[in-house]
């Protein structure tokens, strides 16, 4: 997934923090990027398609904090 992209600016753009289920514990965003967290548990509610990152790397699918990309 990281291919071809600059992942520091990819998290610049990411906005996983203003997410519903988001858990702020100090992993780096992007999840989509960078992988599942290992403290988001429960779902609160899906922004992924409204995120910039998800439309640059072309994504399907929501809850990458929890899930790995489609």
């Amino acid at each position: 997934m990281e291919k071809g992209y600059d992942v520091k600016e990819l998290q610049k753009e990411c906005i996983c923090e203003q997410c519903p289920t988001y858990v702020d514990c100090e992993e780096p965003l992007a999840f989509c990027v960078m992988g599942v967290s290992s403290c988001i548990s429960t779902k609160q509610g899906c922004i992924c398609p409204g995120c910039p990152v998800y439309d640059k790397l072309e994504l399907n699918g929501l809850y990458f904090c929890m899930h790995s990309p489609e």
